[in-house]
């Protein structure tokens, strides 16, 4: 189906084109035709290759791994749009790499998500539309409009198809909780709190289970999965406390190190991930992992985001 003037236009970077093409297909638009590619010494090349004048552009790009080719790939991208005249560019974002440094917790350290904010907005994006950010006060980091949405009604669907009595969804650490607190109300479920000390980064040592968990079925919500670990153990922490299954859903699949091993041999019953982040290879070689697609929910934000129609109903 060819674009018409009024239609927007969405590209997709390299980081996760299967997104950027269900997300197409969703709206009914082809993929914008761009060029792409890397110089031998690693220098990123982009060329549009249609004419964007006056356009409102959407560019899919996730920052996923590797984080910094893929934000300055996002970043090339921008710019070449903007120097082709596009009337309006939102980059979306389902996945924002460097979320998790939000803040100075220790001493002479950056606040690495405001220099990634700062970036995106000096390259000229008008717009951001992002998911499950890990701190929603990363918003507040942009002088432009930034849509955050959140993955869980895919999740919390799925999880109510899969029939479980008897819930309580858990809190994988006290950071966590208002996360957990949302799941709780849309599955009328029980809540608890893992709590966790945190011995250095990437590992975790879980302390004690706030609430009742005793013959439960339980569901850890978080919003990524990194090296698996915080998982792992509030999976073994549930179970040691009476927990009868254990489930978990995530909504960033980033899987590093040894993630794959750690779910495979862990007593997690399955772990329910969306397609922020292309993790199939990774899932293939789990079995316990099951991908969902918030491809649909991104389509339907574009469409509002052109349209210029609120995006708060996506929220429900």
């Amino acid at each position: 189906m060819a674009n018409k003037k009024s239609d927007p236009l969405i590209f997709s970077g390299r980081s996760n084109q299967p997104l950027s093409k269900k997300i197409a297909d969703h709206l009914k638009l082809p993929l914008g035709k761009i060029n792409i590619y890397d110089f031998a010494d690693g220098e990123v090349y982009c060329q549009i290759l249609e004419n964007v004048r006056g356009r409102d552009v959407f560019i899919i790009q996730p920052t996923s791994t590797p984080v910094n080719h893929n934000l300055m790939e996002l970043l090339i991208m921008i710019d070449a749009f903007k120097r082709a005249s596009a009337r309006r560019i939102t980059a979306v974002m389902p996945y924002y790499g460097y979320a998790r440094q939000d803040r100075k917790d220790k001493p002479r350290v950056p606040i690495t998500s405001r220099l990634v904010a700062d970036l995106l907005e000096a390259s000229g994006v008008d717009r951001i539309l992002c998911m499950d950010v890990h701190a929603s006060q990363i918003q507040g980091f942009f002088k432009i409009p930034v849509d955050h949405l959140f993955s869980a009604p895919i999740l919390v669907k799925h999880i109510k198809n899969l029939g479980l009595k008897d819930i309580t969804t858990v809190s994988p650490d006290a950071g966590g909780v208002e996360r957990a607190r949302a799941y709780a109300k849309r599955l009328s479920s029980d809540l608890a709190i893992i709590d966790k000390r945190r011995e250095s980064p990437n590992v975790a040592e879980v302390m004690n289970i706030i609430g009742n968990v005793k013959g439960k079925n339980c569901v850890i919500v978080d919003d990524m999965i990194d090296t698996a670990g915080t998982i792992c153990r509030g999976v073994e922490a549930l179970i040691e406390n009476g927990a009868k299954k254990v489930y978990c859903a995530a909504t960033h699949p980033v899987l590093s190190g040894n993630a794959l091993k750690n779910l495979e041999n862990s007593r997690v019953e399955k772990v329910f991930v969306t397609d922020t982040i292309d993790a199939v290879d990774k899932a293939n070689k789990c079995k316990k992992i099951e991908i969902l697609s918030v491809s649909k929910l991104l389509a339907k934000a574009i469409k509002r985001i052109h349209n210029e129609d609120s995006v708060s109903s996506l929220f429900v």
